[in-house]
């Protein structure tokens, strides 16, 4: 049976943790909040000190502007804040910290002591902000004990305090992560756990702090700036050999502050599409700068999320961003051997800066993405782009079924012979093949090609060559179109979904798609890529939902069509049509399989003579 109860005012103490119990659950929301207001003072210093996981102590000492005995006498009281004053200071934060809710609720729930300007003040349950004199101190300390102590039905859900001792140290990571200007330090129980220098890159603070096995040399940072100025960012990223099972290593910062953006993790992942195997996913962390007025924090107890007024925007460039360097460096890994140490750099900033000696003599090189158009064409020096794959000339193998020919059945596979679309048609006159220093070896263990050119030995995976040299062929003809019989029709949700497909439209037209608004949020599509396999929704999920790049979007089907047409690891081949795999292999512009994994492995001589212990 219910009980009618009448509505009555809570009493102050109780409506206090109540208040609190919102913004500080754990000692890591403490430090999180403390942090915060330590880099909003200025300072050029921060240190942390925790003791038992910060249940029993947390003290943050900065080196900043400090507070007034003014100021200590009303800081601690609800919504107290120096950092705004009007509603419409909200729509232009550039501070941390904002609410004036922290300090409030750390007296709620602890024992809170600010120290500043040679005045200490003490606030909790049983004092309300107790002012004493002190010995002046520079910048402001900052010490909360006995979380939850007049709580005990809180306090009995927090974690051993080791555990609380790990979320502190996540938590002060996180924050010094997008401050490498600033000096850090982290102790817990009276051992210094981390140390950390003004002064470090964006690079070499990420690096640092999350304690990557990987080397720092395997880390850069891509820069862009929007020439509008409303936004800026930073990508710091691993090269493909640093990788990961999930996206966890993946962090996203806005003005200094780490959020739970999934749409900015996504472009990053897109982006690197193509360049991670198995399923794998990269190492990075994004810092974009934003214009405050376009981004709001004031929708998440804890800050960790916001509201973008133009994502589309900045999406599309991280994405870009991500996959430009990604191309990049694979062009990078091919011509390394040829670079000047003083040419290489760990910043690339979009620019590509080779020997144009051995660029000139690279004539299979070719960039046709469309995002490398948008690129000042004055920074590349590659020349002489190869032709296509498909073109039959004398002394080369036709590896590319035409459109007309039906696709590979994987389940006829048993013959370990290559189906009869796909046997490659040489056209030999008996040239000799060794005039540009390549010399076919031979195959091994039934899956490899073993071949050499100018003093380096290439162990190339049969199939993952076939593979991208089919991959390549899909793509230089996915502008194809296909008529659609019955349009599809496609039904935006707002008009900011409206606007991103107008700015799009050009980029769906190239990639294949023909679409027309009709008003009222319905857009019709009449033409799709001639592959693309999926329905209307499929296409809406696609464009709207995952807001995929239009050349991605048939990157998936060319890459599945691609692995089933190419010879199987096993299939026995015979040798003309084995050297003419390896020969096309060393040509490739990215020499990797639409999956990520490389084609080939390379030794070279000196290398082999170390193995054998031969001088």
């Amino acid at each position: 049976m219910v009980t009618q109860r009448r509505v009555k005012t809570l009493p102050g103490e109780v409506a206090r943790k109540i208040a609190a119990g919102e913004v500080i659950d754990r000692p890591n929301a403490i430090l999180r909040e403390l942090m915060d207001n330590a880099v909003d003072s200025g300072a050029t210093r921060i240190d942390v000190d925790i003791t038992c996981g910060g249940i029993e102590k947390i003290r943050v000492v900065d080196n900043g502007c400090g507070m007034s005995r003014e100021d200590l006498a009303e800081c601690a009281h609800p919504h107290a804040t120096s950092k705004i004053a009007t509603e419409d200071d909200l729509l232009n934060l550039n501070t941390l910290g904002f609410r004036g809710e922290a300090l409030s609720s750390m007296a709620a729930v602890s024992r809170l002591e600010i120290t500043s300007g040679g005045f200490k003040m003490r606030a909790s349950v049983t004092e309300d902000h107790v002012i004493t004199p002190c010995v002046e101190t520079k910048g402001t300390i900052v010490q909360t004990q006995g979380l939850f102590e007049n709580f005990p039905a809180r306090r009995q859900f927090l974690k051993r305090p080791a555990s609380e001792a790990t979320m502190c140290r996540s938590t002060f990571e996180e924050k010094a992560m997008a401050r490498p200007d600033i000096a850090f330090s982290f102790t817990s129980d009276g051992e210094e756990k981390i140390t950390l220098s003004a002064g470090q890159s964006l690079k070499e603070r990420f690096v640092e702090t999350m304690g990557y096995f990987e080397n720092q040399e395997l880390f850069y940072e891509v820069n862009y700036s929007h020439p509008d100025g409303s936004f800026s960012f930073t990508l710091v990223t691993g090269e493909p050999a640093v990788s990961r099972p999930s996206r966890k290593d993946i962090f996203i910062y806005v003005n200094g502050r780490r959020i739970q953006e999934y749409s900015l993790v996504q472009a990053i992942v897109y982006g690197s599409q193509g360049y991670f195997p198995n399923g794998t996913f990269p190492v990075a962390c994004l810092f974009v700068t934003m214009d405050p007025s376009l981004v709001d924090f004031n929708i998440h107890p804890a800050k960790k999320e916001a509201r973008f007024r133009d994502m589309n925007t900045l999406h599309h460039q991280v994405s870009t961003a991500a996959r430009n360097f990604f191309k990049q460096y694979t062009v990078r890994s091919i011509l390394e051997s040829d670079f000047n140490s003083e040419e290489k750099t760990q910043n690339l900033e979009f620019n590509f800066s080779a020997s144009r000696h051995h660029l000139e003599q690279t004539a299979s090189l070719a960039f046709d993405s469309p995002s490398y158009s948008e690129l000042p064409k004055e920074r590349y020096s590659i020349k002489n782009p190869s032709s296509s794959f498909a073109e039959k000339k004398e002394g080369r193998a036709k590896f590319f079924p035409s459109p007309a020919e039906p696709a590979f059945n994987p389940s006829m596979e048993s013959d370990r012979q290559l189906k009869p679309n796909y046997v490659p048609e040489i056209i030999t006159t008996g040239e000799q093949k060794h005039e540009d220093g390549f010399h076919f070896t031979g195959l091994a263990l039934g899956t490899f090609l073993i071949a050499e050119k100018d003093g380096t030995l290439y162990i190339i995976d049969q199939h993952a060559a076939h593979e991208r040299m089919i991959y390549d062929q899909i793509m230089a003809e996915s502008q194809a179109k296909q008529k659609l019989m019955v349009p599809y029709e496609i039904t935006t949700d707002s008009q900011a979904d409206d606007n991103y497909i107008e700015a799009i439209k050009p980029k769906l037209e190239e990639a294949g798609y023909t679409c027309e608004n009709c008003g009222n949020g319905k857009w019709m599509f009449t033409t799709v890529p001639a592959r693309f396999r999926g329905t209307a929704e499929d296409l809406k999920k696609d464009v709207l939902d995952r807001r995929v790049n239009p050349k991605d979007m048939i990157n998936a089907v060319a890459a599945s069509t691609a692995c089933r047409s190419a010879v199987m690891d096993g299939t026995v081949l015979d040798r003309i049509t084995a050297e003419e795999i390896a020969r096309g292999a060393l040509k490739l512009p990215d020499p990797h399989c639409p999956h990520g994994r490389p084609v080939f492995t390379t030794i070279t001589r000196k290398q082999l003579f170390a193995l054998v212990k031969r001088t």
